[in-house]
């Protein structure tokens, strides 16, 4: 069996110029969603709000800045080929990157060095890094950086089995509602279910990475996708929380088998400014 080595300055280089990217240039779904919101909306001051978000991002296109001036914790997610040798130290590279890309691209520095207290960093490191070992000898390298505004109104639940379904239905909406405004509305919704209490978060993270303009691949989970989005549209919470119909612009779930006893649910909001980028090296 052949093996591919991989120098960790390809990581640095890559995470570096995604962290830029990721900032400045939302992808396509995302924008395709915002307009065709805006499209559907009826009430003036969601449709002004959103007409000044589709500008805010053409701006940021135009000028290579950042969307939003929140440039977020580096969320990395490494899928590493079981088939690659790294020469070098993973996390040290992805770190350097991070280093390289927020002080190169101007981004805001957002981490301290402690939770209490609270000395920044200088630098945006560390990031937060995810590793899953996959089939192949190639390394796909996704930065998604997340700001708190909407971080902060994500919740996790320890449901019971006998919550069933529509306990889950609640869970997420509840979350929305009480979060009202604070996530920068509209938003997109990542839902974790199953697992264990941290596993469920993770799903709910990487949930946010699956463009907005597909569905989940199981029809059960995308039914209930539909019908959350409904729910939560019809709070009527809308852009910025002035009212309208576009509240959440999309919810995507992952699902993990779980314990007999157990019914995790986790809740990952972000604004309409739902960022990542990624590379295949």
């Amino acid at each position: 069996m052949s093996v591919r080595e991989i120098n960790s300055a390809l990581i640095t280089e890559a995470v570096k110029k995604l962290c830029i990217e990721a900032n400045c240039h939302l992808s396509c779904d995302i924008k395709d969603c915002i307009k065709a919101s805006y499209e559907k909306e009826d009430w003036p001051q969601a449709k002004e709000i959103l007409e000044r978000i589709i500008e805010n991002y053409e701006i940021s296109d135009r000028r290579n800045q950042p969307v939003c001036q929140d440039t977020g914790v580096a969320c990395v997610f490494l899928n590493i080929g079981q088939d690659v040798h790294i020469v070098g130290n993973v996390s040290d590279a992805v770190n350097e990157g991070v280093r390289l890309g927020y002080s190169e691209g101007y981004l805001r520095k957002s981490v301290v060095r402690d939770p209490l207290n609270r000395v920044n960093t200088g630098d945006n490191t560390p990031a937060m890094i995810y590793y899953d070992i996959v089939p192949g000898d190639k390394i796909e390298i996704t930065v998604a950086p997340k700001g708190f505004g909407s971080e902060n109104m994500s919740k996790i639940a320890m449901l019971r089995p006998s919550d069933g379904i529509e306990g889950v239905v609640d869970f997420v909406c509840k979350t929305v509602e009480e979060a009202g405004p604070n996530p920068c509305p509209p938003i997109v919704v990542g839902v974790g279910i199953g697992g264990t209490f941290d596993k469920a978060a993770y799903l709910a993270k990487k949930a946010l990475l699956r463009p907005v303009d597909v569905s989940n691949d199981d029809p059960f989970y995308a039914d209930l996708e539909s019908r959350l989005l409904e729910k939560i549209n019809s709070l009527g919470i809308g852009p910025q929380g002035f009212g309208g119909r576009t509240t959440a612009l999309a919810v995507n779930i992952e699902r993990f088998p779980t314990h007999i006893a157990g019914l995790p649910v986790a809740v990952n909001i972000n604004c309409h400014v739902t960022r990542h980028k990624t590379e295949v090296i």
